[in-house]
C-alpha cells in the first residue's frame, strides 16, 4: 500500500516540475521539456496530457503554456504540502 502511495508522490512531483518548466519557459514544446528536466519525452508527454486534462496548461502551435490554474497551484503548493506532511505526520506511532 505504501509502495503504490510513494509512486504516486513521485508522479505528482514530475506532474509539478513540469507544470513549474512550463509556466517558466512558456511556449515549450516536448522536446525541450524533455531536455530541461532530463526526463523521457513519453514520461513528459503524459504529464503534459494529465496537466491539460486538469486544466493547468494547454496546447498551443508554439508549445505548452501554463493557465490561471497553474499559478493558483503555485501561490498554495507549500501550504497544501504541508498539510499533507501534517497528516502523514499524524500516522507515525511514537
Amino acid at each position: 500500500m505504501l509502495k503504490k502511495m510513494k509512486e504516486e508522490i513521485e508522479l505528482l512531483s514530475r506532474h509539478i516540475d513540469v507544470a513549474r518548466a512550463v509556466a517558466d519557459h512558456q511556449p515549450i514544446g516536448i522536446m525541450k521539456l524533455a531536455e530541461l528536466l532530463n526526463l523521457p519525452s513519453h514520461r513528459i508527454r503524459y504529464s503534459l496530457h494529465v496537466l491539460e486534462q486538469l486544466g493547468y496548461i494547454r496546447a498551443s502551435t508554439e508549445g505548452a503554456v501554463a493557465t490561471a490554474l497553474t499559478g493558483e497551484l503555485f501561490a498554495h503548493l507549500n501550504d497544501d504540502l504541508d498539510e499533507l506532511v501534517h497528516l502523514l505526520e499524524m500516522m507515525k506511532r511514537d
